[in-house]
C-alpha cells in the first residue's frame, strides 16, 4: 500500500504502517483530522493512533502530496470533495466551503481527510453472472450505501464480461471511469484487471463519456459507476436506444428507495433494468445481497456465502 503511505508525512507514515501491520487486506479507511487522533477503520473494528496528532503542517503535506504541489490542477476534484490517487484509492476532504451562485467554488482550510482503501477481488461477481445473463447480458443496476462494495462488484463484472466466462462469450465493454476507481488508471492504463475486451475512458464525466464511447468504440456493454445526475440518466436513455446493454451502480439503501427518486422513476416503471443487485450489511464474514427482477420480485438472496 505504498500509494497510500506516500501521502503521509514521515512521522504519521511510521505510525500508520506500524499499527496497520499486515492487516492492509482488512483496512477500509484511514481518517485523518487535524489535532485529533488518526482513526483506522477495519472490516470489524476501529482503532485509534493516539501517540501523534496531525498538525496543520501535516495537513498541508497531505494536500501537497495529493495534488503534486498544484492545487489548481485538482480544482474540479476539490469541488467534488474527493481526490483519487494511484491505485484507485479515494481521499475525501472537508473544510471551509466557498460558494458562488449557490454552487461550491472551492474548499479551503482543509482539515479532514478520509482515505478509502480500494482493492480488487477477483471472482467476487461470479455468483451473479447467471442472474444478469439471459441469452445476452441484461441492463443491471447495482444499489448500495457507501462502502457496500458497489465498485468492487462492478469491476469484477467488467472483467468477467470482457474476458468470457464458462459458456458465455467475451463481449466488448466500455467503461466510463469518472473517478478513476474502477480501473485505477495511471497515464490511461488500468492497474486493475478489467478483462481482454474492455476500453476505458478515464476521468471523464459520465454523461459525456457514455456518448463518446458509443460513437467511437462500438461497445456491446456500457458500464458506469455511481450515476445520479439528470445528465447521467439522459445519457443512459440514449445508450439504451442505441442498443447497448448498461450496467451501472447508484447510492441507495434499498430498491424502494430508488423507485421513489424522480429521475429514475420512469426508467424503473418502463422496466429498463431487468436486474437489480442490492448490497446491504457487510462485515468480514457476512455480506447481505439481494437480486431482484424488473418487477421488484426477489429472485436470489445471499448471506454469509458472498464475501
Amino acid at each position: 500500500m505504498k500509494e497510500i503511505l506516500r501521502i503521509f508525512p514521515p512521522d504519521l507514515k511510521s505510525w500508520v504502517a506500524l499499527r496497520v501491520g499486515n492487516r492492509w487486506d482488512k483496512l477500509e479507511e484511514i481518517r485523518c483530522r487535524i489535532n485529533q487522533p488518526i482513526e483506522l477503520i477495519f472490516e470489524d473494528e476501529v482503532e485509534w493512533i493516539t501517540e501523534v496528532l496531525p498538525s496543520q503542517n501535516d495537513g498541508m503535506f497531505l494536500l501537497n502530496q495529493l495534488s503534486e504541489y498544484s492545487l489548481y490542477r485538482l480544482e474540479n476534484e476539490l469541488r467534488e470533495g474527493y481526490i483519487t490517487i494511484e491505485g484507485g484509492h479515494r481521499v475525501g476532504i472537508a473544510g471551509r466551503v466557498n460558494t458562488m451562485d449557490g454552487s461550491v467554488k472551492t474548499i479551503q482550510n482543509i482539515s479532514y481527510f478520509n482515505i478509502r482503501v480500494a482493492r480488487q477481488k477477483i471472482g467476487v461477481a461470479e455468483p451473479f453472472i447467471p442472474f444478469i445473463y439471459e441469452d445476452n447480458y441484461v441492463n443491471t443496476l447495482v444499489i448500495g450505501p457507501p462502502q457496500s462494495g458497489k465498485t468492487t462488484l462492478i469491476r469484477d463484472i467488467v472483467r468477467i464480461i470482457s474476458s468470457g466466462w464458462k459458456d458465455k462469450f467475451a463481449r466488448k465493454v466500455a467503461v466510463i471511469d469518472e473517478r478513476s476507481e474502477i480501473g485505477a488508471s495511471i497515464l490511461g492504463v488500468p492497474q486493475h484487471d478489467l478483462g481482454l475486451r474492455t476500453d476505458l475512458m478515464d476521468g471523464c464525466p459520465k454523461a459525456e463519456g457514455m456518448m463518446m464511447m458509443i460513437r467511437s468504440m462500438s461497445p456491446e456493454v456500457l458500464v458506469a459507476d455511481e450515476i445520479g445526475g439528470e445528465k447521467d440518466i439522459h445519457a443512459l436513455w440514449e445508450a439504451i436506444h442505441s442498443g447497448v446493454t448498461i450496467i451501472c451502480s447508484i447510492h441507495g439503501q434499498a430498491l424502494d428507495d430508488i423507485k421513489r427518486r424522480p429521475l429514475l422513476e420512469n426508467m424503473v416503471k418502463a422496466g429498463v433494468f431487468k436486474r437489480f443487485i442490492v448490497l446491504g450489511k457487510r462485515t468480514s464474514t457476512y455480506h447481505q445481497v439481494q437480486v431482484f427482477d424488473s418487477n421488484g420480485k426477489r429472485i436470489q438472496h445471499y448471506g454469509d456465502r458472498w464475501k
